[in-house]
């Protein structure tokens, strides 16, 4: 982290990209600019170009500074005519017309399309393409939407065109020829990102500001997007986001590189209205429903169903940490202490079709994130909140960085970091056994009545060192740790003919209180194995 010159937490919310199935936003393609070109004159075959003005990341850092010193205006969420009263059916019947896209010139590898207003989405942005230093509005109307069974004919009833909600980037990510989705920006400070062959999973977001606390959350939104328009066969681009909330203006710089895994250099600048409680940095969102872990509570034909299913973090000593995610029966909340960390985030790490047997959703391929601070952080805390939810589309799960030095009014603060998306394989050059998986039952020895008080830990870990290690060599030994309860058995064993090692802890729990675990392997004086970590909560 750098400096630079001078209500109630409801667990039902729904984040706002969460809300919608991840089929639905790869086929809702809407997209345009909020200010429309000044009329032509009748004379004029072609409309007049609009007046650019000069633009560069250091102007927009200048106007967010000053504008942090005025009043925040909320954004207007009256849509014209019949758009304010979109439901979620008619919503979907809008798409943006795919023919319409803009930067579709021989040469282009991305396509520029847009969100339509309406349902959710109210909160119309302001979007500018860039072109040497030049910034225009987009100009974006009805004809690049098309409007379909129970909304067909609306554009025609006399409103205004409502604007746009936000966009999408598209590139030959899979294959070349054909232009694949890579990332969409739409809903407060929303956005999604994929890498070779992943599906929709986890968001990201600019900014969360008291996520998870008594006080009321602040949704800081993007207002506006400058994208400059790359060159032709470029194969990154460069866009910029203005951020705005009552407590806290910034300027977002985001420089996207697709690929196996697509990597997205931030530049985050912020300026503080307010004192702000808790301020999250780098934030994301996922979902946890249900997994080895809680298999029991859901009458579901699926092994699984998550976007993500652990959080991993590495320590700026090189160590690594996977936190097992939860969906526990209240809300949960986890802090981990560190000073500039290596990276933190939301992975998914079961690959495999058969642990999900979903064939539609296919978590199988949802992308893992992993942030990559760059420069100095200081201390701070890697936050991890997890709400209870019963539902699929719920986004449940929220990781964010919250620095140690508290967030006053009047500050300005600066923040880089990258991020990459894709299927993060598991990192083999530390020869480490890394957690396979984590499952939870009741305690006890199989087939007899065991105590009520009881709860069985399984933790599997696999490959590294560890993995060639012979059954039964008395040099390596579990190191574990737990409070809120007491260790009843703790066995550690190599399953036969394979490279895992398992790990069974059984812990006497008392009524609802909440335990965490904290385990990992040892022998030949050193550490085998990432350090796993679990909080279980008793209804």
């Amino acid at each position: 982290m750098h400096v630079i010159a001078a209500k109630k937490f409801s667990p039902s919310r729904r984040f706002i990209l969460g809300a919608l199935p991840a089929s639905f936003l790869l086929s809702t393609t809407a997209l345009g600019g909020l200010f429309a070109q000044e009329a032509a004159s009748s004379q004029e075959a072609q409309p007049a170009e609009p007046e650019g003005q000069e633009f560069s990341f250091d102007l927009l850092t200048e106007r967010m500074r000053a504008m942090a010193a005025e009043p925040f205006e909320p954004p207007s969420t009256d849509l014209p005519g019949p758009f304010g009263e979109l439901d979620y059916d008619g919503y979907r019947h809008i798409q943006f017309n795919t023919e319409k896209a803009r930067w579709a010139e021989e040469g282009d590898q991305f396509r520029v399309h847009a969100f339509h207003p309406g349902w959710l989405y109210k909160e119309r942005v302001d979007l500018f393409e860039v072109i040497d230093g030049v910034a225009r509005p987009f100009d974006f109307g009805f004809d690049d939407f098309r409007y379909q069974g129970p909304v067909e004919g609306i554009e025609d009833e006399g409103a205004e065109f409502p604007g746009v909600v936000g966009f999408r980037l598209n590139y030959p990510l899979n294959r070349p020829g054909f232009l694949d989705e890579l990332i969409s920006f739409v809903g407060a400070s929303y956005f999604r990102a994929l890498g070779r062959d992943n599906f929709y999973g986890l968001s990201a977001r600019g900014l969360a500001i008291n996520t998870g606390l008594s006080s009321s959350e602040e949704f800081p939104r993007f207002s506006q997007f400058y994208l400059e328009r790359p060159q032709p066969g470029q194969r990154n681009v460069v866009l910029y986001a203005a951020l705005d909330s009552q407590s806290v203006t910034g300027a977002f710089r985001f420089d996207i590189r697709p690929g196996e895994e697509t990597q997205i250099e931030v530049t985050a600048r912020l300026f503080l209205r307010a004192d702000i409680e808790q301020l999250g940095i780098a934030p994301m969102t996922s979902m946890f429903l249900y997994a080895e872990t809680n298999r029991s509570d859901f009458d579901d034909y699926r092994p699984q169903v998550h976007d993500s299913n652990g959080l991993a973090i590495r320590r700026a000593d090189g160590d690594r940490f996977w936190r097992a995610l939860n969906n526990p029966p209240r809300l949960g909340s986890s802090y981990f202490a560190e000073t500039n960390p290596r990276g933190f985030g939301l992975f998914q790490r079961d690959r495999d079709f058969a642990q999900y047997q979903d064939a539609e959703a296919h978590y199988e391929r949802r992308p893992s994130l992993l942030i990559e601070p760059i420069g100095d952080w200081g201390a701070g805390h890697v936050r991890l909140v997890e709400i209870p939810s019963d539902q699929e589309v719920n986004d449940n799960i929220v990781a964010f960085w919250i620095p140690e030095q508290p967030a006053l009014a009047g500050e300005e603060r600066e923040y880089r970091y990258l991020m990459r998306w894709g299927a993060l394989d598991v990192d083999e050059t530390l020869d480490i056994a890394h957690v396979l998986e984590t499952r939870t039952g009741h305690g006890g020895v199989s087939g007899i009545e065991n105590a009520p008080d009881l709860r069985k830990f399984v933790v599997d870990f696999q490959g590294g060192m560890l993995g060639r290690v012979e059954a039964g060599n008395e040099d390596v030994e579990p190191v574990v740790t737990v409070s809120g309860g007491e260790i009843a058995s703790l066995v550690l064993k190599k399953v036969d003919d394979t490279d895992i090692w398992r790990l069974v802890i059984d812990v006497s729990v008392t009524g609802g209180q909440a335990i965490e675990l904290v385990g990992h392997v040892r022998g030949f004086g050193q550490k085998l194995t990432e350090t796993w970590l679990y909080q279980w909560m008793g209804e």
